[in-house]
């Protein structure tokens, strides 16, 4: 006996509440701010530290080099020599020559330890600088890897994805605080899109079974020979409209389901999904007198088959039923170029306004001259291709034709 698969498990709850009210001491918080705080407060005291102890020795070696004795005597007789002031060792100086000798020997001996003294602070200070640099970097990096993972989030979530979560551990800060809010709304979003999508597709299975008894009954009464002329001709009406309701149904259930991201993905040719788009509309086309054109190169995208293929028919459709009257064409083609997969649909038929062109987006939409009562369908094609195609991380635009016409372009990434 088959057993019904367990549900998922629900994402983890926020350990954070929102209206939960702060604790007595607010301020004790390991909040963001005290963190960096104490981190860059601590970094600065030890980077003061490290550079007042070299300076320190630095000075103490400079120190000692200026102050060094700068002659020798070599003689009981008063003869000295120097090996840092050549005017000392002399003979035969006075004293007064003897002791300004001695001071300006010292005075550059000084000099130069001082100067020693400044270019190796500098050196100190720029390898200091270059570490602190560095460390301050790493820090930095670790203390918002949090927001990386939120953003990362974020843009998983941007592509449809609600079941994606940060569940980011840590301590309880500013960040952690933004993380389990982000997480609550996703929470919130996720069951509003799934009670709306499940409320969808119910309303479209529930209609669909008294269109399908209403279709069953029109057909078994027109099938009847002796039927009135005036009762088998309001059948085939009826019959029409109950089979516009089951397309406009059909739709509703398909734009329900492509607008959550393909979760399972397989190579899909683009170019075999067209291929089999023009074969389904080559009857209709050849009937109205619209010449299917066009070079389909390989361009292989991950995605579901099925709905990429709803892409092409719902294009390759409109493209032929909103053509000229005579002599009209439809070009689809495909290709791969700058890591994309682009498929490219355009006819030629009438004018279609830039500012109307948005609009043919949305569902039950039309041209102002399509408004109501048109057999060309139910408004929800090109509805339902930029839902697929968004679900797939792609995008769908369409563009006026110089002379008449649309120029339908849908990019997939490879």
């Amino acid at each position: 006996m088959a057993t019904t698969p367990a549900p998922p498990p629900a994402p983890p709850k926020p350990t954070w509440d929102p209206g939960q009210p702060e604790g007595p001491f607010p301020w004790l918080r390991p909040t963001i701010r005290i963190r960096l705080t104490l981190l860059y407060g601590g970094m600065f005291l030890i980077a003061g530290i490290l550079l007042l102890s070299i300076i320190y020795l630095l000075a103490a070696q400079a120190l000692r080099e200026g102050n060094a004795m700068p002659y020798e005597i070599v003689s009981g007789n008063a003869q000295v020599t120097s090996t840092t002031c050549p005017g000392v060792a002399t003979i035969n100086q006075s004293p007064s020559q003897f002791n300004a000798a001695i001071s300006q020997c010292m005075a550059e001996q000084r000099r130069h330890s001082l100067d020693d003294l400044l270019s190796r602070s500098l050196m100190a200070l720029l390898g200091l600088s270059i570490i602190a640099f560095a460390f301050g970097y790493a820090m930095a990096g670790r203390v918002l890897s949090p927001l990386g993972r939120i953003t990362r989030t974020a843009r998983r979530v941007v592509g449809s994805d609600l079941t994606r979560r940060i569940e980011l551990d840590g301590p309880d800060d500013e960040l952690k605080e933004l993380a389990d809010t982000f997480d609550e709304m996703l929470d919130r979003l996720e069951r509003a899109f799934t009670a709306q999508q499940r409320f969808v597709a119910n309303a479209s299975h529930e209609l669909r079974t008294p269109l399908a008894i209403n279709r069953t009954l029109l057909e078994v009464h027109l099938s009847d020979p002796g039927a009135p002329v005036e009762l088998q001709q309001l059948g085939k009406t009826l019959l029409a409209t109950n089979e516009r309701s089951e397309q406009l149904v059909e739709g509703l259930l398909l734009l329900a389901r492509s607008e959550n991201q393909i979760v399972e993905r397989k190579p899909v040719d683009l170019a075999e999904v067209a291929s089999r788009a023009v074969d389904q509309v080559r009857g209709e086309a050849e009937a109205k007198g619209v010449e299917i054109r066009g070079e389909r190169a390989l361009a292989v995208v991950q995605g579901n088959g099925v709905l990429l293929e709803r892409i092409a028919l719902n294009l390759v459709q409109n493209a032929v039923r909103y053509n000229v009257p005579e002599g009209g064409w439809v070009e689809v083609t495909t290709e791969a170029q700058h890591g994309q997969a682009v498929l490219l649909v355009s006819n030629t038929g009438p004018v279609v306004p830039a500012y109307e062109v948005d609009n043919l987006f949305e569902p039950f939409r039309r041209l102002r001259t399509e408004r109501t009562g048109s057999d060309k369908g139910v408004g929800l094609g090109l509805s339902i291709a930029r839902s697929v195609a968004r679900a797939h991380g792609g995008r769908i635009q369409a563009m006026p034709r110089e002379g008449g016409g649309l120029v339908m372009r849908v990019t997939l990434p490879l």
